[in-house]
């Protein structure tokens, strides 16, 4: 119930981490100490996915725990500055909505990506505060978009500020946290890390004002073919913050009434192009970001709530859609209907959860899950795949079972008719 008993939330969001991009996921190549301890005291999920295969669409279920789809083709893919006009809808709920309304404080520190303009920006979607960029990437030391414009902004003000962005993102989120100790909060930090331009924090600025990076938007890469020394600069300075965000939360005597999750929003590029290469890593599963293969989508996934979570490892299948009923409920609130399911019981009391598809769009592909099958269609082309005995959907199994590849077919076009329909309803593109 609403009040001054309620848990704090804080979610934290990577951008573009591989399922395989920290320790406790199997990494051998960074050294992610507080987000391998946040695992080892909560429950740590291995067939977590995000809403879509790109930053944007993950963002749009992550905030109103439904298919980004149900909000126009717009989500198909990132967001784009060229079309400054378009973002989530004012008329959807978002989850900072919902928790102030109970009493919580909400900020956001980060990448927002969910519309560029009045009034699409976070203090009109539920945040009291925001620090952070709208684009959906900028230099990490000079915070220059693609488009070689400033976009740094304190609340709906652009601002300019010095040092490293996951740096400040991290400082403005304890703050946050020490200003609001003594009521419930929701922190909403989605890091830019480890998105492009690749620079970590020992690597030089790239970006001018003024000039246009979208042919050259990658940071300074001497070596393009082992993009990694870069992205594990950027890995371990995110893994420094968490450990930050996790001090404050001692420090205050918080962490016992706090529920911390941390995710990302798609898979990691493993590589760009012809040139870059050894970029991030999401083992064992095959594809990357913007695919709709396992490694676009299958993302890491920790909740730690100490003596309220058990340790341990969940294979339950599980989606950014849920978070925002899960939250709700954490925060004594009746989920809303959406596509989310509320993982509380499942939390906190190991409860199994019921059975459901999952589907994710592009602009050129689709995909169902459904138990262990999956299938990756074109217009052209269905591929099928059973994860089971194939996480790395190397066996395509349509010609053996077409009866479930027609299965799998409506279950996605019925899908689609639906969130089709949302979308109509906003009056919002499908096409």
């Amino acid at each position: 119930m609403p009040g001054a008993e309620q848990p704090n939330i804080v979610l934290i969001v990577a951008d573009d981490l591989g399922y395989n991009d920290l320790g406790c996921y199997g990494s051998s190549v960074h050294d992610t100490p507080h987000i391998d301890a946040l695992a080892a005291r909560g429950l740590r999920f291995t067939d977590f996915h995000s809403g879509g295969s790109m930053c944007s669409p993950t963002r749009a279920s992550l905030m109103t725990g439904l298919y980004p789809q149900r909000f126009g083709s717009q989500f198909d893919g990132a967001l784009s500055a060229k079309n400054s006009h378009s973002g989530l809808p004012l008329e959807a709920e978002t989850i900072a909505e919902a928790l102030r309304k109970s009493g919580y404080t909400t900020g956001c520190f980060g990448k927002w990506h969910l519309g560029y303009e009045d009034p699409l920006l976070p203090n009109q979607q539920g945040f009291d505060e925001f620090r952070g960029l709208l684009s959906g990437d900028g230099d990490f030391h000079t915070r220059v978009d693609r488009s070689g414009n400033e976009d740094w902004w304190e609340n709906n003000k652009a601002v300019k500020e010095s040092g490293y962005t996951t740096d400040l993102l991290t400082q403005h989120s304890v703050e946050f946290i020490k200003q609001n100790r003594a009521n419930p909060f929701f922190l909403y930090l989605p890091h830019l890390a480890i998105h492009f331009p690749w620079q970590g924090p020992s690597d030089p600025p790239h970006r001018v004002a003024g000039s246009n990076y979208h042919e050259d938007k990658f940071g300074v890469i001497p070596e393009p073919g082992n993009v990694a020394p870069h992205v594990k600069g950027m890995v371990e300075s995110l893994d420094k913050g968490v450990g930050e965000i996790i001090a404050a939360l001692n420090e205050l005597d918080l962490i016992e009434n706090t529920l911390v999750v941390f995710t990302s929003d798609n898979g990691g590029y493993v590589n760009y192009g012809k040139h870059f290469q050894k970029i991030s890593s999401n083992a064992p599963y095959r594809g990357q970001k913007t695919e709709v293969f396992e490694g676009g989508h299958r993302v890491p996934a920790i909740f730690s709530w100490p003596g309220r979570i058990n340790p341990g490892i969940s294979e339950v299948l599980t989606h950014s859609n849920d978070l925002f009923p899960t939250f709700q409920r954490i925060a004594g609130l009746d989920p809303a209907e959406g596509d989310g399911i509320d993982l509380t019981f499942h939390l906190l009391k190991s409860e199994d959860l019921p059975n459901r598809n999952l589907y994710w769009r592009t602009r050129t592909h689709g995909a169902v899950r459904s138990g262990p099958w999956k299938l990756c269609a074109t217009r052209n082309k269905a591929e099928l795949y059973q994860l089971t005995d194939d996480p790395a959907e190397s066996n395509d199994l349509a010609d053996r079972y077409p009866e479930k590849v027609e299965e799998l077919t409506h279950a996605w076009q019925a899908w689609e008719t639906d969130v089709n329909a949302t979308a109509n309803s906003y009056g919002l593109s499908t096409e």
